[in-house]
């Protein structure tokens, strides 16, 4: 299949695409032929994404937000609507973690995770979704996490927001697939990312024992 046929010109969005996974994604799509727009927090890896980005096709933009608030969430996508009018392909890609005990989590903390790691992803679903059935063409990708599905210890957070944007995924999929929107989730196993700097560096070797490869993935991956 040609990609680059296929995904030439189409309008990206993905979430937090500054680093790790979002942005080895936001660089896939835009060496495909696709404009890719990519949020983040941290505003010097988001011009160094922005960036790379435009040296592959100048219509690419970085959008500083911060998906933990509703406000920003909503601004940033209201954006995207007026410089494109819409979006063809939308990737949740933002997560947070906080390593410790269950009973260690503060109301506030909790709320911090859900705000990013399942909220701010149906925010952007709800506001994108009316010109997607307009057109009634679109594409959803919620990147989850293996944690989401199996849980993890010390996780516990992290690893039901995930598992919520799970839940989400496969209702909305039976919603919108009459309607010729795809949505569809991806759930990565241990991915070497800045993420992991909180775990023990004895912990790391482990994981990559459990992982079938024998090794941690990548952004790549």
């Amino acid at each position: 299949m040609d990609y680059q046929q296929l995904l030439k010109d189409k309008r990206v969005f993905i979430t937090t695409g500054a680093r790790g996974i979002g942005k080895a994604i936001a660089l896939l799509f835009a060496q495909q032929g696709a404009v890719v727009a990519v949020g983040g927090r941290n505003k010097a890896a988001l011009v160094e994404t922005e960036r790379e980005l435009r040296s592959i096709n100048p219509k690419c933009l970085g959008l500083a937000c911060d998906l933990s608030h509703s406000e920003e969430t909503e601004n940033v996508c209201k954006k995207l609507l007026e410089l494109w009018g819409g979006v063809d392909i939308l990737v949740n890609s933002v997560g947070i973690n906080h390593h410790c005990t269950a009973h260690l989590y503060s109301d506030e903390l909790m709320e911090q995770l859900l705000e990013t790691n399942y909220k701010s992803g149906l925010r952007c679903m709800r506001c994108f979704m009316p010109g997607m059935l307009e057109r009634g063409y679109g594409n959803i990708i919620n990147i989850s996490s293996i944690w989401g599905q199996r849980g993890a210890s010390c996780e516990v957070t992290y690893s039901c927001t995930k598992a919520a944007l799970i839940g989400l995924t496969r209702s909305l999929a039976s919603e919108l697939a009459p309607t010729g929107i795809r949505v569809n989730c991806v759930a990565p196993g241990v991915i070497r990312t800045d993420m992991l700097d909180a775990l023990p560096p004895e912990v790391l070797p482990q994981l990559a024992e459990e992982t079938p490869l024998g090794r941690l993935g990548t952004p790549e991956d």
